[in-house]
């Protein structure tokens, strides 16, 4: 009886190994992912797929029991015929431009500093990182009490500086200076995260070839253009297309400091879409536009990779 009990025992594993054996590392690298793969098609592929369907409806959220209306592409129509809708695509194109232009510059002048490997440059970095490893819910709170005109210790600044009253003026209040005041608080907060990026590509650099071009008495301004600036253009292009699609869907930083306005000068696409959704409650016409955007920054961004390869490859 033990004889026959050992021969089963000894035999199951090698049944469960031969079986085992006869998958491809493919397979069973397949049955592991599968179960993420699809919850991730769950989570983002259906939300995505029924905000299509909404937005060739007449849906409101409000009215769930309503009867739902097919209005084909008149949600679409209505979109790229309001001038609300360009005014508030203008506003957003005002934004990510000019604030990504300043991070860009901001951010690369700071990592050739920082490359410099100066005395206590690890702790400045670290000084320097500090505004971007807070939420951007914070940071709209922190920023709106600095640029209050009464209280606020910005406009204190400035009157230091240039002997003006501090409360002759409103940064997020006034119609001119409300748009740059959403700029300056995102170059604060993000000009760090640009620094990393082009500090690895400057540190990505061999030394070597800055000693052969040492060797041919090449200048330092002629190393730039010709070595460094080159070189780190892919990473440079990286930084702006991970900031232009953040920057293209920011909300809750604008919602904080502005919510908008004054009137709808700072009113970008995320806050009209909110407007829209949340408190007129056109959830279809809402989609569109939601469809529209995602449309925009995907064609955009595919655009904008095909041209980052180019740049690579040379």
């Amino acid at each position: 009886m033990s004889t026959l009990v050992e021969r089963a025992v000894a035999r199951a594993p090698r049944r469960s190994a031969f079986r085992l054996g006869h998958m491809s590392d493919r397979a069973i690298a397949w049955l592991f992912i599968t179960p993420s793969v699809l919850l991730l098609l769950a989570i983002n592929i259906f939300p995505l797929l029924w905000t299509i369907q909404l937005s060739f409806t007449n849906y409101r959220a409000n009215r769930p029991n309503a009867p739902l209306r097919y209005v084909g592409l008149d949600n679409y129509r209505d979109i790229l015929t309001d001038p609300d809708i360009w005014h508030a695509m203008q506003a957003t194109a005002h934004f990510v431009l000019w604030s990504i232009v300043l991070e860009m510059v901001l951010g690369f002048s700071l990592a050739l500093l920082i490359n410099r490997r100066f005395r206590g440059h690890s702790f400045w970095t670290t000084m320097i990182l500090l505004p971007m490893m807070l939420s951007p819910a914070v940071v709209g709170n922190f920023w709106t009490f600095l640029l209050q005109p009464q209280i606020g210790l910005f406009n204190s600044a400035v009157a230091l500086v240039t002997g003006a009253d501090p409360s002759s003026f409103q940064m997020i209040g006034n119609v001119a200076l409300a748009p740059w005041s959403i700029i300056m608080v995102d170059v604060w907060m993000w000009t760090p995260y640009v620094m990393l990026i082009c500090l690895a590509g400057l540190r990505s650099i061999p030394d070597y070839i800055y000693e052969a071009a040492e060797v041919d008495r090449a200048s330092p301004w002629r190393q730039f253009w010709s070595i460094t600036l080159p070189m780190v253009m892919p990473f440079l292009m990286l930084a702006i297309l991970f900031r232009a699609i953040e920057n293209f869907k920011m909300f809750d930083m604008v919602n904080l400091l502005t919510s908008g306005g004054p009137g709808s000068t700072t009113e970008v696409a995320s806050i009209t879409l909110k407007r829209e959704a949340f408190e007129k409650w056109r959830t279809g016409y809402s989609s569109a536009l939601a469809i529209i955007l995602f449309v925009t920054v995907f064609g955009a961004a595919n655009i904008y990779v095909r041209a980052l390869d180019r740049v690579k490859q040379r």
